[in-house]
C-alpha cells in the first residue's frame, strides 16, 4: 500500500477557524471537499490521491470529483467471483470547524454480498481493509466519538459466462427514501452526506442467439418487401 499523508492544521489555526463556524452556519455556506476517493475492482485499486488513471469500465461522468457529489458506475463482466468497492474521504466545512468534529451513522440493513465501513482514514483500518477487499462493516465513529470521517461500500458477487454487472455508487446531500446507506454528519454545520450503492446483474445474449435474431429480422424484412412488391 502506498504511503499517504493528510495535511492537518495547527491547534491555533483550528481554534481560530472554529470561531467562524457559527457565522458560516448562519449564512448557510457549506464548504464541501472530496479529499480522496478510490475504486477497488477485484483487488486492483485506483486511488485519486496518487493520480491513478480511471480503470476501464468505470464511469465518473456523473461524479463531481471536487465536491464528491454524484454517481460512479462500474461495468464488469467475466465468469467467476468479483469484488467492487468505492472509498470516499469528504471534508465538510473544514475551514470553519476542522475535520475532527464529524461522525458516522447508517440506515437500514446491508444487502447480501454488500459490505461497508466508516472509520478514520489514518489511525483507523478502513484504508487497509479497502485495499485488502475486506471491509469490516463497522462504524468506528459513532456520534459519541467524532473524528475525521471516511466511508466505503463494496459488493462481492458471482457472474456466469453469460452475465455482466453494473455497480452504482452515489453520494448525495439528500437522504434516500429507503434502503441501506451510510451517513457522514457534521453537527456544527448541520450538514450530512448520504452514501448509497446498488448492484444489477444482467444476462448477456449468446452470440448464436444474437445471430439468429438478426437472421429472423432480416427474413421478416424480406417477406415485407416481397409482399409490398406483389401488391403493387
Amino acid at each position: 500500500m502506498k504511503a499517504r499523508l493528510k495535511q492537518f492544521g495547527t491547534v491555533a489555526i483550528a481554534a481560530a477557524t472554529m470561531a467562524l463556524a457559527s457565522v458560516a452556519a448562519q449564512a448557510g455556506v457549506i464548504n464541501l471537499d472530496l479529499f480522496e476517493w478510490a475504486v477497488n475492482i477485484d483487488s486492483a485499486v485506483a486511488d485519486s490521491y496518487f493520480s491513478d488513471p480511471i480503470p476501464a469500465g468505470v464511469d465518473i461522468a456523473g461524479f463531481d470529483t471536487t465536491s464528491g457529489l454524484g454517481t460512479v458506475t462500474v461495468s464488469l463482466s467475466g465468469a467467476g467471483s468479483h469484488h467492487v468497492g468505492l472509498f470516499v474521504d469528504h471534508e465538510i466545512d473544514e475551514p470553519f470547524n476542522t475535520l475532527f468534529n464529524e461522525y458516522g451513522s447508517t440506515n437500514g440493513s446491508a444487502s447480501s454480498g454488500q459490505s461497508w465501513e466508516i472509520d478514520e482514514p489514518y489511525i483507523g483500518d478502513i484504508y487497509t481493509n479497502f485495499y485488502a477487499s475486506n471491509l469490516d462493516s463497522i462504524n468506528s465513529l459513532p456520534s459519541g466519538s467524532p473524528n475525521d470521517v471516511s466511508m466505503a461500500l463494496a459488493w462481492d458477487y458471482m457472474l456466469s459466462p453469460l452475465e455482466s454487472s453494473l455497480v452504482s455508487f452515489t453520494v448525495s446531500d439528500i437522504a434516500p427514501g429507503s434502503g441501506f446507506y451510510l451517513i457522514q454528519n457534521d453537527p456544527d454545520s448541520l450538514y450530512s452526506l448520504y452514501f448509497t450503492s446498488s448492484l444489477a446483474i444482467r444476462t448477456v445474449p449468446e452470440p448464436a442467439t444474437v445471430f439468429l435474431l438478426g437472421v429472423g429480422f432480416a427474413a421478416l424484412g424480406f417477406v415485407y418487401r416481397h409482399r409490398s412488391q406483389v401488391s403493387v
